[in-house]
């Protein structure tokens, strides 16, 4: 079993920043790809951004790319989303993810293990 653990997220003005982080207990010892998802009321949950642990490769969503950085701490276990420039369009529950191998992943049937969610709400 893996444990993911969120913190950050809030409410900031369109143009902000924010920085979520994922903290990841259990299994640890594995090598997996971790990623965030997120989901605004009405919406499918949506694929934000990944990161492999091999080479810390990285995968955005192209709404997303040029204001969202992922990184990842291995020998902490934890992922971090740095959320810049941030547009009312972000506003979302952002989900961490885990899949309990080394490749990226787009969609949310490809996730083993999800984090509790934590809202992020952008004004205009």
């Amino acid at each position: 079993q893996v444990q993911l653990v969120q913190s950050g997220g809030g409410l900031v003005q369109a143009g902000g920043s924010l920085r979520l982080s994922c903290a990841a207990s259990g299994r640890t010892f594995m090598r997996y790809a971790m990623g965030w998802f997120r989901q605004a009321p009405g919406k499918e949950r949506e694929f934000v951004a990944a990161i492999t642990w091999t080479n810390s490769n990285t995968y955005y969503t192209d709404s997303v790319k040029g204001r969202f950085t992922i990184s990842r701490d291995n020998a902490k276990n934890t992922v971090y989303l740095q959320m810049n420039s941030l547009k009312p369009e972000d506003t979302a529950v952002y989900y961490c993810a885990a899949r309990l191998t080394d490749y990226s992943f787009s969609k949310a049937n490809e996730i083993n293990y999800w984090g509790q969610g934590t809202q992020v709400t952008v004004s205009s």
